[in-house]
C-alpha cells in the first residue's frame, strides 16, 4: 500500500482532498488541530485561541478533530491551572493526554479543575488508588463519532513520572506503568476499540519521541501518534523519522509540537475505506505569528486577577536559543532573587524552570509567572560542597543527552566552568562582597556545607540532581512561596530602569 505524502508547508493546498475518479472508494477527510506542552504560558494560549478560531472558519467539508497531548498545566498553582483547564474548554479540544505537568496539582486539586472541564483527561496506563479524588476521573480512551464516522482516541501519561513530578502526592495515588507495560496496555485498548468496529485509532502521547517511536513500531491498528513530553519539533512528513510502519506494515504517523506553546499543529489527513491512512499533510505554525485578542486576556485576568506592573526593563541581552544549555542572564535575575530574597549564601535553580525572558519596557507580575511559571515551593537547604557539586555535574551531563535534558543549573553566589562534553572543570563560592574560593570538584567536602536557596522540585530530587528523597533532612526551612512571588519583590526594589547585564557565572568551553 502506498501512502502518498504531501508536505507543502501550506495550510490547504489546492487539490488536496481531490479524488482522481468518481468510483474512487470511500474517504474520510480529517484535519486535526494539535498542541502540547504549553506549560502554563498564558500569553501562548492567548495566540493558539486566535489560531484555534482560524481552524474553525475554514469551511472544509473534512471532519475536525482538537487533541491537546499534556502538560498543558504546569505547578501546583489553582489558578494558574484553572486559567490552563479553561484554555482547553474555550478552543474545544476534546481530549488531553495525562503530562506529568498535570501531576505537579495533588489529586485533590487536578479532580476539582477537572469539575469543570468540557474534554476527557486521558491515559491508558495508569492505575488510581480506589480512595483517590481521582477515581474515574481519567479514562483509557474515548470514541469520537462526527457524521457516522468514529475516531477511537487513546491517551498515555509519561513512564518517567517518577522523576519529572514535584508532587509525591500524585504519585502515591496515581501509578503509571513503565514503557514494556504501557506499549501492551495500548494495544489491548486498540483491540478493545477495534472490537466495536472502529478502524481510526489516534494516541495522545506523553511519554517522548524515542518511545513513540517503540510504540508505532511494536504495536498493530494506530494511525496517528500525537506526541509530547521532549519537546522535539517535526515540521513536515518523512519516512523513517516521524512516519514509520506498525506490526502489521500500515503506516503510523508521529508528531511532536515543540514547548512553551510556540507552536501549533494542523495534520491533514485522507483515511481509506478501511481506516488506512493513505495522504496526510503535517502544517506546523508558529503562535507568535497570531495576535493575542482582548477577550481572552480578559478572560485569563478574571480568573487570575489584573496584573501589577513592578519593573520597567531599560536593557536586557537577547534569550538564548536553547535556554536549557546556557548560562542565561534572564534566568541568573531569578536565581539572584532567590538567593537574595531568602538570605542565603547560594541559590541554585534548574535551568528548565527558565520558560521565558524579559523583554525592554514596563514588566508586570504576569509576565514574571510567565518567565518562570512552575509555581513551586521555596526552601532553604544545607548542602555539602559535595552535593553541589554533583548537582552541577549532573546538570552538565545535558550536554550529552540529545533534547540537552535535564539542563544545566543556575547559580548564584556561585561560578562554575564546564566543557560542551558535559564536564565540570572548575567551580568557586562567591560570597556576597565578591570574594571568591575555589571548591575541589575532584574531592568535595561532604561536611563543609552552605545555605542554599532552592525550590522542592529541586530539594525532592527531581530529574536526579539530588537523589529522590520526599523527606530530606538537609532542609532547613519550608515556605509556601514560589520564586515568582520573590522576583516580584526583587525587581520592585532595584534601582529603576533595570538594566539586565550578561556576566561569566557560568563558562561553557568546547572541549575536543
Amino acid at each position: 500500500m502506498n501512502l502518498t505524502i504531501n508536505s507543502i508547508n501550506k495550510y490547504r493546498p489546492p487539490g488536496f482532498y481531490a479524488n482522481n475518479s468518481q468510483n474512487q472508494p470511500k474517504q474520510v477527510k480529517t484535519d486535526i488541530f494539535y498542541i502540547a506542552d504549553l506549560h502554563g504560558k498564558m500569553t501562548n494560549m492567548e495566540r493558539v485561541c486566535t489560531m484555534s478560531k482560524l481552524f474553525d472558519s475554514d469551511n472544509s467539508d473534512s471532519i475536525k478533530l482538537k487533541l491537546s497531548s499534556g502538560d498543558i498545566l504546569l505547578g501546583s498553582n489553582s489558578l494558574t491551572n484553572k486559567v490552563a483547564s479553561s484554555f482547553l474548554n474555550w478552543i474545544g479540544v476534546s481530549a488531553n493526554a495525562l503530562g506529568n505537568h498535570e501531576l505537579d496539582a495533588t489529586p485533590q486539586a487536578l479532580s476539582e479543575i477537572l469539575s469543570d472541564a468540557k474534554y476527557k483527561l486521558l491515559a491508558a496506563n495508569v492505575t488510581v488508588a480506589p480512595n483517590s479524588p481521582m477515581t474515574n476521573k481519567i479514562q483509557k480512551s474515548m470514541i469520537q463519532e462526527y457524521n457516522g464516522e468514529k475516531f477511537g482516541i487513546i491517551g498515555i501519561a509519561p513512564s518517567d513520572a517518577l522523576e519529572r513530578v514535584g508532587t509525591r502526592e500524585s504519585l502515591d495515588e496515581i501509578k503509571v506503568d513503565d514503557i514494556d507495560t504501557t506499549i501492551k496496555k495500548v494495544q489491548e485498548e486498540v483491540n478493545n476499540l477495534k472490537s466495536q468496529g472502529i478502524n481510526k485509532i489516534i494516541v495522545l502521547s506523553h511519554i517522548g519521541k524515542d518511545s513513540d517511536k517503540r510504540l508505532a513500531r511494536e504495536t498493530e491498528g494506530i494511525d496517528i501518534i500525537l506526541g509530547g513530553h521532549t519537546h522535539d519539533l517535526y515540521k513536515d512528513i518523512k519516512s523513517g523519522d516521524n512516519l514509520l510502519t506498525s506490526k502489521s506494515g500500515e503506516p503510523v504517523l508521529l508528531t511532536q509540537i515543540g514547548k512553551d506553546g510556540e507552536y501549533a499543529g494542523i495534520l491533514k489527513t485522507v483515511f481509506d475505506q478501511n481506516g488506512v491512512l493513505i495522504k496526510a499533510q503535517n502544517n506546523v505554525v508558529k503562535s507568535s505569528l497570531f495576535s493575542r485578542t482582548l477577550p481572552y486576556k480578559y478572560a485569563i485576568e478574571s480568573i487570575i486577577g489584573k496584573p501589577e506592573i513592578v519593573a520597567e526593563i531599560k536593557s536586557a541581552p537577547p534569550s538564548p536559543e536553547n535556554r536549557l544549555l546556557s548560562n542565561n542572564p534572564h534566568g541568573n535575575l531569578i536565581v539572584d532573587a532567590m538567593r537574595h530574597e531568602l538570605g542565603t549564601q547560594i541559590g541554585i535553580l534548574n535551568a528548565g524552570n527558565i520558560r521565558g525572558f524579559f523583554p525592554t519596557g514596563k514588566i508586570d507580575s504576569r509576565r514574571v509567572n510567565d518567565v518562570t511559571p512552575f509555581e513551586d515551593k521555596m526552601m532553604i537547604c544545607s548542602l555539602s560542597e559535595k552535593q553541589i557539586v554533583d548537582a552541577i555535574k549532573t546538570g552538565a551531563k545535558s550536554f550529552l543527552s540529545p533534547a540537552g535534558k535535564p539542563g544545566i543549573i543556575l547559580v548564584s553566589g556561585l561560578e562554575y566552568t564546564i566543557t560542551d562534553k558535559g564536564r565540570l572543570v572548575d567551580l568557586k563560592f562567591v560570597d556576597k562582597d565578591g570574594t571568591k574560593k575555589d571548591i575541589d570538584i575532584n574531592n568535595p567536602s561532604e561536611t563543609n556545607k552552605f545555605t542554599v536557596a532552592c525550590d522542592d522540585f529541586f530539594a525532592y530530587g527531581g530529574d536526579n540532581y539530588l537523589p529522590v528523597n520526599p523527606n530530606p533532612d538537609y532542609v532547613i526551612k519550608k515556605t509556601d512561596v514560589d520564586k515568582n512571588v520573590y522576583t516580584v519583590n526583587y525587581l520592585k526594589n532595584l534601582p529603576q530602569p533595570v538594566e539586565i547585564k550578561a556576566d561569566d557565572r557560568i563558562k561553557i568551553i568546547h572541549e575536543d
